[in-house]
């Protein structure tokens, strides 16, 4: 048996948590520089407010309703999904992390499955505040369905009888079901084929024929089927990216050059963590994207390192001469995105036959660097050409304070 749970309204319920005068008012949460809507409160859903609508556009509604906003604050996101995923691998030998808001659990050979279920929903929604919705079934597509049906009841729908998913299933929107993409909908509902009850009716022969594999494992799961394993080890990454827009358009190449050497340091940061190193770094800038005079323009750039490495300084050293290839002075540039690829294991790296490597003192530097900015906070030091001012950064205008993540943003009880 599988059981997926799912924060509800997760980027809504970490900042409600903190602010609980919230609670049942309508909230949203918006993207990077305060764009679009990206998470909704049920209030927000019910006054027809649509996912991914342009903030600006919605101001009035905004006004009228007193819809409270909140800048994406990822620092305190992460940090509760790690305290929700903590509490969840509890109760189950194996577990996946699906997303920040969402954990498949094996629960074979438990028993009384409603009972459990109930128990570690209570239990986390005790100890990290988060409310949580768990749906239980032989598979994780019928399991997916339980969990969604489960946020319109008490939080948790356990379908462990054939009765029960028949049931579940027969008002059970089509379009809402896991591998099922628009495509594939718009085919089905042209035959009149409206739920997943109807779907999983259709002979086996015709939805391998005219939905390839991946609708036939749909069909499988739904007939009780396991044809999606539980991943408990994840693949090793081939690819690391970072591209936050900026909070303003820029031909300055003083404010890229902060920009480059800024995200450069978090990626490089992200790879000594994870115990990576990088062979190929790549620089793309992008501008005209958002202009209807001005025509997009995207230069990138390359570069092989000659031997896999981690330390900062030698990847903003790189980074910083991928910049001055590629930029141009009569563009206003939007972006800056850092990717790294080919990306190795420490422990498997090989240095090049013909090229001495100098590494070793900037790997301890880095070191240095990671240690004192986890003990004394994040940004306590810093390579000088991150700059101090960022007048590129996002616009981050309803951020709200980390309150698990920064010393200075804990909540004082007085």
């Amino acid at each position: 048996m599988f059981a997926i749970a799912d924060c509800n309204n997760f980027y809504v319920s970490c900042q409600r948590l903190f602010e609980p005068q919230y609670i049942d008012k309508p909230v949203v949460v918006l993207s990077n520089n305060d764009g679009c809507v990206i998470a909704r409160s049920n209030e927000v859903k019910a006054l027809g407010i649509p996912m991914g609508i342009i903030y600006d556009k919605i101001y009035p509604e905004v006004q009228h309703f007193n819809i409270k906003a909140y800048s994406s604050n990822y620092a305190l996101y992460a940090d509760m999904s790690a305290r929700v995923m903590q509490n969840l691998a509890r109760f189950s030998p194996s577990v996946e992390v699906y997303s920040i808001d969402e954990c498949f659990l094996d629960l074979s050979g438990f028993k009384d499955l409603h009972q459990y279920t109930n128990t570690i929903r209570d239990t986390v929604v005790h100890n990290t505040g988060i409310p949580i919705s768990i749906g239980v079934a032989a598979t994780k597509t019928l399991a997916k369905a339980a969990n969604k049906l489960a946020k319109k009841q008490n939080g948790t729908l356990v379908l462990d009888q054939p009765e029960a998913v028949t049931t579940a299933l027969e008002h059970y929107p089509v379009e809402d079901l896991w591998g099922i993409g628009g495509q594939y909908t718009k085919k089905l509902q042209s035959m009149n084929i409206h739920t997943a009850q109807q779907f999983r009716s259709l002979p086996l022969a015709w939805v391998e024929k005219n939905m390839t594999v991946t609708g036939a494992r749909t069909w499988r799961e739904l007939w009780g089927q396991s044809c999606i394993p539980l991943i408990t080890v994840s693949d090793p990454k081939q690819i690391i990216s970072t591209a936050k827009g900026f909070g303003k358009v820029t031909n300055d190449y003083a404010e890229l050059r902060e920009a480059t050497t800024n995200y450069t340091t978090r990626l490089a940061e992200k790879l000594r963590k994870e115990k990576l190193c990088t062979s190929i770094l790549h620089v793309r800038l992008i501008a005209g994207r958002f202009k209807k005079d001005e025509p997009l323009f995207c230069p990138c750039i390359a570069i092989p390192l000659h031997h896999p490495v981690n330390n900062t300084i030698d990847l903003v050293r790189m980074a910083q001469a991928g910049l001055r290839c590629i930029f141009k002075k009569n563009h206003l540039y939007q972006k800056v995105e850092i990717t790294f690829s080919g990306l190795l294991p420490e422990a498997e790296v090989q240095l090049h036959l013909f090229a001495k490597y100098q590494g070793e003192k900037f790997d301890k530097v880095s070191t240095a660097l990671d240690h004192l900015n986890q003990r004394f906070g994040k940004g306590t030091v810093k390579l000088a050409s991150e700059g101090k001012n960022h007048r590129w950064a996002m616009k981050r205008k309803y951020l709200s304070p980390n309150y698990t993540t920064h010393w200075d943003d804990i909540i004082e009880i007085h």
